[in-house]
């Protein structure tokens, strides 16, 4: 593919105008904030131009970690009335303020993929406190989000997947009570289209768990253990096993060698894990409901982070890779969020079915490592023809390409500088 000059332009110039001084907004308007794995994403479209500033994305993100170990999801570094739910309502008592949950563990492989381009230094004085700050991270993960012991992520608030709204988590939510939720003012339908966003009923679930948190004093041991949302969340579990390989790599090329017998024996516990995450009817990993044990028995986007996270025996990816086959069927342009058909499909709405690149290009990665180069392929270039025909949007429909959510967003002209406009 030849390389296109002006939206290399576009790309770099949306990158620019989000920045905020050391970090950057999502898009101007619906998200004001710093947000958690926008800002690994957005850290390797900087690296293509400014390797200076795409460590600092990362080091600013990594200065609001709390000190159990936990990334916060949001960080509120000024004041924005244009947000809702905002420092004032999550409580959480930090300075600078930030949310009370995290988001999915992508920035170890972040960290790792900058450092390989920087030279691979052991000695790296950036790479090892990012080393130091991403061990923190696991270790809260494997310390607060393993309730099984198996190596598995429980998520404790559906925002934390950074799949809002997917039909995985409707069953889950049903159950969680929005009686004590008073009247507040959403403002993320004052930006884009309703039609794009999450209906209001499923709103008020979220609050209701925020709720909970912050009644709670963001006790995590008491919020994983009584929290009225617990789901094993198959993309942070396989994003997790990831990362954890790089970080990996990260403490043997430092010579930390306990660090690294610690992360080995995570990685084992991970992948036998997974197994349990298998669903033999849909033919996919799939998230399960840490109460109930359900499968949610849903093909979605993070189903495929099997080939990312490698896992899963041959019949395993034969199966998955009939699944991309029945979505190319059913789909103009690859990975839709949710396979068509499947309850409350919607290809305009949210993680009901559009197209969102940064899980895309963990997917196409992990494909092209496990020996599908052209279906690698197929959706590097079905994501290049969605930006060259809608523009840098959130997310697209698979069905039309349409842009939906905020326009000039940064991981999107992120994912079209480090990857799918090569």
């Amino acid at each position: 593919m030849t390389r296109n000059p002006d939206l290399d332009r576009q790309a770099r110039a949306i990158l620019v105008r989000n920045d905020r001084g050391g970090y950057t907004v999502p898009t101007n308007g619906l998200y004001p904030f710093q947000w958690n794995w926008d800002s690994a994403f957005v850290a390797l479209g900087f690296a293509t131009f400014d390797r200076a500033r795409a460590w600092a994305e990362i080091e600013t993100l990594v200065s609001a970690q709390w000190e159990d170990g936990m990334i916060p999801h949001i960080i509120f570094h000024q004041q924005d009335e244009g947000y809702f739910p905002g420092p004032d309502v999550w409580a959480t008592g930090r300075t600078p303020p930030t949310s009370g949950i995290t988001q999915p563990p992508v920035l170890a492989t972040i960290v790792r993929a900058l450092w390989e381009a920087d030279g691979a230094d052991p000695d790296c004085p950036r790479m090892q406190r990012l080393y130091r700050a991403c061990l923190a991270s696991h270790r809260w993960f494997h310390t607060y989000r393993d309730p099984l012991s198996n190596g598995l992520v429980m998520v404790t608030h559906n925002w934390e997947t950074g799949r809002d709204n997917s039909s995985e988590w409707d069953d889950a939510l049903a159950r969680v009570d929005t009686s004590g939720v008073q009247p507040y003012q959403r403002r993320d339908t004052g930006h884009v289209d309703a039609a794009m966003r999450p209906e209001q009923q499923e709103y008020d679930r979220y609050v209701a768990i925020l709720q909970f948190g912050r009644a709670a004093g963001w006790d995590h041991r008491a919020i994983a253990d009584h929290g009225p949302f617990r789901m094993i969340d198959v993309g942070m579990s396989m994003e997790l096993l990831r990362a954890n390989r790089d970080l990996l790599a990260l403490a043997e090329a430092q010579g930390d060698y306990p660090v690294a017998g610690e992360l080995r024996a995570r990685i084992v516990l991970s992948e036998r894990g997974m197994k349990w995450l298998w669903n033999e009817d849909a033919g996919a990993f799939c998230s399960r409901d840490a109460t109930t044990g359900e499968s949610s028995g849903l093909v979605t986007n993070a189903s495929f982070l099997a080939f990312y996270a490698g896992v899963g025996n041959a019949a395993q990816h034969a199966r998955l890779i009939a699944a991309l086959e029945r979505m190319a069927q059913s789909a103009r342009y690859l990975l839709p969020s949710l396979e068509k058909g499947s309850r409350a499909y919607d290809h305009r709405r949210y993680w009901r079915g559009p197209v969102w690149l940064v899980v895309s290009y963990m997917v196409a990665q992990g494909l092209a490592e496990q020996g599908h180069a052209d279906w690698a392929e197929r959706i590097r270039a079905d994501s290049a023809r969605l930006i060259e025909t809608a523009g840098f949007y959130e997310s697209f429909s698979p069905e039309t390409g349409e842009g939906s959510g905020g326009p000039d967003f940064s991981w999107t002209a992120a994912m079209w500088l480090a990857w799918c406009g090569r």
